[in-house]
């Protein structure tokens, strides 16, 4: 069997992997990854939870700064590797344009390369009336992502 994981970031990601668990799929093994203790605390029952950041943020999120995202994701570079570890396909879910989701994605697409699984990123872009800076922070975030 092929091992499937999906590797929800930030809020949009955590989000997307909360859809995934409620649509009852089968097979993958999900992960809510986030820098915001307190987002994680709400995250879809079934979902493996992974802090990251702790250092840098605290647990009090990336306050909508990739940087922050960045630092905490490279922090905790040796637990997203292992969350990945033994995966054959690794889906890099996110909402791109805040902190977690910009900073972080492109590092946890990173460390599941590095460990030799497909990876496959799956992002959104932030809506035109959330401004110019979010979809500034999101096309730098996509392309660091590739």
């Amino acid at each position: 069997p092929v091992a499937i994981r999906v590797m929800g970031v930030g809020g949009g990601g955590s989000n997307a992997v909360g859809r995934i668990l409620q649509s009852g799929a089968e097979g993958i093994e999900c992960f809510c990854v986030n820098t915001d203790a307190q987002a994680l605390e709400a995250a879809q029952a079934g979902a493996k939870r992974l802090q990251i950041g702790t250092d840098v943020t605290r647990g009090l999120g990336a306050g909508g700064n990739p940087a922050i995202g960045k630092l905490a994701a490279d922090e905790s570079r040796k637990q997203i590797a292992e969350a990945v570890d033994g995966a054959d396909l690794v889906f890099v879910v996110g909402g791109m344009g805040g902190g977690t989701g910009s900073g972080a994605a492109p590092v946890v697409a990173q460390c599941a390369r590095t460990a030799g699984c497909l990876t496959i990123g799956v992002v959104t872009k932030p809506f035109l009336f959330e401004g110019a800076r979010r979809m500034r922070q999101a096309v730098e975030a996509i392309q660091e992502m590739r």
